[in-house]
């Protein structure tokens, strides 16, 4: 007799009752997807032979919802066997927010085809097919698969050592390779919905044949769909790719090159008013900013360890008098050699340089999106190079940096992760010891939430990793503060410390805003193209309402221009509702509409984007308004 012991203090005995059967007679069962027996998660009809804690793994939680949508893949796949017989399965496993399937199918799948997978997936649903476990031997398993034509199983079957041991799910008709756990029948999967369709090849490699990749979402209730659908089509609307084309900010030419951006008028605006910021910032922050090449000799990359590590991200070399030369990945190296150019004094430390400089590395053309994921990008990138006595501090000012950066930009909720040693490293112990702590003391220094990812530093040093919360609630990845004990080692670099002896000095890689071209995705996602005031590529249109209106227009237009206000006028022969709507849809802060009031009157019609009607203001007025808005750049040390 076993004795079973639940979350609440609930006992019970019995002989091989099933987790799920335990639950159900503590009444704890409801909504659960699996159970967790002494720690370990099992599937609801595993049964429980040996005393043990029993707790319910429920469908909302993080691990039910992996769960679920693990199931909703073998679903799909079920759904898609019936549909088109002699499909082959890769994997189908659960990620963040659903899951996908990778399928070799008899014919090329469309959009227009998931709505009918989705009907069968609830068929199947409604079927209430149970899922059971069961387990193979590696020989019995290549076997069972292969009677199946199941040709891509077979080739992860065959790398599994034998002697090991396998266990597959199956419901129905279909089975699958899996460890699991899963529901206990296909009626657990109710809320889901199939969202796209893509080419994947086969374990990533262009080598291998290209498959259909449906992807999907599941969810533990109806509601929970329905609202992350919303957040789908409200994440749609701000989609970068759109909103670019829409506002004209930039371009993508396949013709002339993938995962390059072109830049147009108002996206270098844009852009041009971000720098000016980001370089009057730096100045106030005690950096200096260098200017350095494009390419190199392979001296440089060999010396730096580029060509040894990351050869595989780096474009062909270009041979110059009769040497290698290479397009940079990073600036790095560069920055050391201008360290290098004399000798350097304790008294001449911290520095801290910075650079908006251009790289380029090579990604695959299947990862590149928008300006998310490029090829040349500019990195806002710095170093700060100090003695170890220095560098609690200079840390501590770096990320006090970055959360001014962040704030100002408009994203208050930011996370850090911190990144320790991993077993394979370089640099002695007493310096890593002092690069994390002066990272975790920074981080504890500022209030700031966060997680430590143990081992997860680069080779060459620890790291603090920032995180920021866009305004669908999106988590990412930006700034970058990286020791480096790699570099100094290899390029020998030192200087002279107050007892006369030359030392290695500390070097932090820093990166606020990460790439221009992957923050300005970010930034026009998180704004849905809004632009605040400070940012926004044309602050004001004015728009008269008739042709006689025009030489009025164009004095409130150059009074505005001396004001420092990006303006333009629309006078174009449309009606005026239109013209406001376009004002609108382009998302421009402010419209001035002028007609025989306002010039006689020597006022403005305002409306502003989210305000909407102002009313008419006189040009006083409206200068006091626009002097207002948030303008970084006129209140240096706010």
């Amino acid at each position: 007799m076993s004795v079973f012991s639940g979350p609440e203090g609930q006992r019970l005995e019995g002989n091989d009752l099933s987790a799920g059967e335990i639950l159900r007679r503590w009444q704890c069962d409801k909504g659960a997807v699996a159970a967790r027996v002494n720690g370990r998660m099992v599937d609801l009809f595993s049964p429980v032979s040996e005393d043990a804690s029993v707790e319910p793994v429920e469908g909302a939680s993080e691990e039910g919802l992996e769960i679920l949508r693990h199931s909703a893949a073998h679903l799909m796949a079920q759904a898609v066997q019936r549909l088109y017989p002699g499909a082959k399965f890769g994997v189908g496993p659960a990620i963040k927010d659903g899951f996908y399937y990778d399928m070799e199918l008899p014919r090329r799948l469309l959009e227009e085809d998931l709505p009918r997978i989705e009907d069968e997936m609830r068929r199947l649903a409604q079927e209430d097919i149970p899922v059971t476990r069961r387990e193979f031997s590696r020989d019995e398993a290549l076997a069972f698969f292969r009677d199946r034509g199941q040709s891509y199983k077979e080739e992860l079957i065959a790398e599994i050592p034998e002697g090991e041991g396998l266990s597959c799910y199956e419901q129905g008709d279909f089975a699958d390779l899996c460890r699991g756990p899963h529901v206990p029948s296909t009626g657990a999967v109710r809320h889901f919905k199939l969202l796209s369709v893509a080419g994947a090849y086969w374990r990533g490699s262009e080598q291998n044949p290209m498959l259909t990749r449906v992807y999907g979402t599941a969810w533990d209730s109806a509601e929970a769909l329905k609202h992350h659908l919303e957040m789908l089509e409200e994440i749609e609307k701000r989609d970068h790719r759109r909103l670019g084309r829409d506002l004209d900010l930039f371009s993508v030419h396949e013709e002339a090159g993938p995962g390059l951006i072109y830049w147009h008028p108002k996206g270098g605006r844009l852009r041009v008013e971000l720098e000016n910021w980001w370089r009057q910032e730096h100045f106030a922050h005690g950096y200096d900013i260098l200017f350095t090449p494009h390419l190199g000799r392979s001296w440089l990359w060999e010396t730096s360890g580029h060509l040894g590590f990351y050869k595989e991200n780096m474009y062909s070399p270009m041979e110059i008098d009769k040497d290698d030369y290479y397009v940079k990945p990073m600036n790095c190296p560069f920055h050391i050699l201008v360290y290098k150019t004399r000798t350097r004094s304790y008294r001449d430390l911290p520095l801290r340089w910075a650079e908006l400089g251009t790289v380029y590395r090579y990604e695959r053309s299947g990862v590149l999106h928008g300006c998310m994921r490029v090829r040349g990008f500019t990195q806002d990138d710095a170093h700060i190079i100090c003695t170890p006595e220095q560098i609690e501090d200079e840390i501590l000012e770096v990320l006090r940096f970055s959360m001014y950066v962040w704030r100002t930009l408009g994203f208050s909720e930011v996370k850090a992760y911190l990144a320790t040693r991993p077993e394979k490293s370089v640099g002695d112990d007493a310096s890593w010891q002092t690069a994390a702590a002066s990272l975790r003391k920074a981080i504890e220094a500022e209030g700031l939430s966060y997680e430590v990812d143990e081992g997860g530093g680069a080779f060459y040093g620890p790291k603090i990793d920032l995180k920021v919360r866009d305004a669908v609630g999106r988590e990412w990845q930006v700034t970058t503060i990286q020791f480096d004990f790699n570099l100094p080692e290899r390029f020998d670099m030192t200087f002279t410390d107050a007892d006369g002896k030359e030392k290695r000095p500390f070097m932090v890689h820093r990166a606020l805003l990460g790439s221009l071209e992957r923050f300005f995705g970010i930034l026009i996602e998180h704004y849905a193209g809004a632009f605040p005031y400070w940012l926004a590529p044309v602050q004001a249109r004015i728009i008269p309402v008739a042709s006689d209106h025009g030489a009025y227009a164009a004095e409130v237009e150059k009074t505005l221009r001396k004001w420092g206000v990006r303006v333009e006028v629309d006078a174009r022969d449309e009606k005026l509702g239109k013209r406001i709507r376009d004002a609108q849809m382009q998302k421009i802060p402010y419209m001035l509409v002028i007609g025989d009031r306002e010039r006689d009157g020597g006022t403005v019609a305002v409306r502003e984007r989210a305000a909407g009607d102002l009313g008419g203001m006189t040009m006083e007025s409206l200068r006091s308004r626009l002097d207002g808005e948030f303008q970084p750049l006129r209140n240096l040390g706010q």
